[in-house]
């Protein structure tokens, strides 16, 4: 769904499962950190309050988001039970936005489906920097919001399912 028809910090409180116990691993990106920063604290902030203990976040750092891939692998082998990959691309000049995204997307997904531990999707891919804020926290809301929300969903789906 577009996100303009969608405020990306909106939720139902009431269909969130118990996120109490849940261990969260966010690796974000460095390049454009005034965006992932902000969607960062998004996640974060979004966690907490729906229950999982600021001591079961761990948070690494990549230096852009191609490296969200290798990232996301590896925090999938520590003790979390789900990663939130968090990057930011806006497009410029040269068709490397173009590379950038389809491989960080195709990398990403291609790891969620090949391995046990949800990876959430937290890439912004926008045409300008002013789509960017404001899917950060702007007034588009937080894309950070709705990836911790999906990653509470996506752990009690997974537990629903062992």
């Amino acid at each position: 769904m577009a996100s303009r028809y969608h405020n990306l910090s909106d939720y139902d409180i009431n269909s969130v499962p118990d996120a109490k116990g849940m261990k969260i691993g966010i690796v974000v990106a460095e390049w454009n950190n005034n965006i992932t920063d902000a969607l960062m604290d998004g996640a974060i902030g979004t966690l907490i309050k729906n229950g999982v203990a600021e001591s079961d976040i761990k948070v690494l750092r990549v230096p852009g988001s191609f490296e969200l891939i290798y990232g996301a692998t590896q925090m999938t082998h520590l003790d979390v039970d789900a990663v939130i990959a968090i990057g930011c691309v806006v497009r410029g000049d040269t068709p490397h936005f173009d590379y950038i995204c389809e491989g960080t997307t195709y990398g990403l997904a291609r790891l969620n489906a090949t391995q046990d531990k949800p990876v959430i999707y937290g890439l912004i891919t926008t045409n300008d920097m002013q789509q960017a804020l404001d899917r950060c926290g702007g007034k588009m809301g937080n894309k950070g919001d709705e990836c911790a929300i999906t990653a509470i969903k996506m752990i009690d789906f997974k537990r629903k399912c062992n």
